[in-house]
């Protein structure tokens, strides 16, 4: 059974990415401990709110090194919702620039739809290859609650050796919807609210994990 520490910076959305977690097979703790989270097998970054109240609490329990560590030794971690947001440069909400954690070059701002926030089921548009989407139909719908997102996707993937997997959406225009860049996944929609499709979307995800 794989071990995923949800860590805990004080996110709206702990618990039910635990409960999600555990339907799915996963042993889950919910802490903010740094040696836990390092040693999990998976590490999750959940996120609800704002981006730069959930940067502060991730610099309060030493998230982005934690993140930065991981990463570095090959180990999984997963980013849902605000927690994808801040995986990438900055964050710009309502002319308050806050940095990020950098591990994708990009700037996640308002989006541009008659009406905000984007606020439930939407069909993605997966690529080919995709781990977290395997198996799932083009018309699998997953659940969503954001008003910012990332609209342009700025890393140079030309000359990369495995190229990021990037799933979009479409609410108003195209934003990311998910990310796969190695052992650093993420998904702007909610997996622990999708019902049986979020839930094969985090099977998929322990997979890779245990993989």
């Amino acid at each position: 059974m794989s071990r995923i520490v949800v860590l805990d910076y004080g996110s709206g959305n702990l618990r039910s990415a635990e409960r999600a977690l555990r339907r799915v097979g996963a042993d889950v703790t919910v802490t903010a401990d740094r040696h836990a989270a390092l040693e999990a097998d998976g590490l999750v970054v959940p996120g609800v709110g704002a981006f730069a109240a959930c940067m502060a609490g991730l610099h309060a329990v030493d998230g982005p090194s934690i993140i930065d560590h991981r990463l570095a030794g090959g180990r999984p971690v997963l980013g849902i919702c605000v927690g994808m947001q801040v995986l990438f440069d900055r964050g710009v909400e309502w002319d308050e620039r806050t940095d990020g954690c950098a591990q994708w070059p990009g700037t996640v701002e308002r989006l541009k739809a008659d009406v905000l926030p984007h606020m439930g089921w939407n069909t993605v548009s997966a690529p080919v290859g995709s781990t977290l989407f395997a198996g799932l139909d083009a018309d699998t719908r997953f659940y969503f609650v954001h008003s910012f997102g990332v609209r342009r996707w700025e890393m140079e993937v030309s000359t990369a050796i495995r190229p990021p997997l990037v799933t979009w959406a479409n609410h108003g225009e195209d934003f990311v919807a998910a990310v796969e860049n190695g052992a650093l996944a993420a998904t702007q929609f909610h997996p622990e609210k999708s019902g049986d499709a979020g839930a094969a979307v985090l099977r998929n995800w322990l997979r890779d994990v245990v993989g």
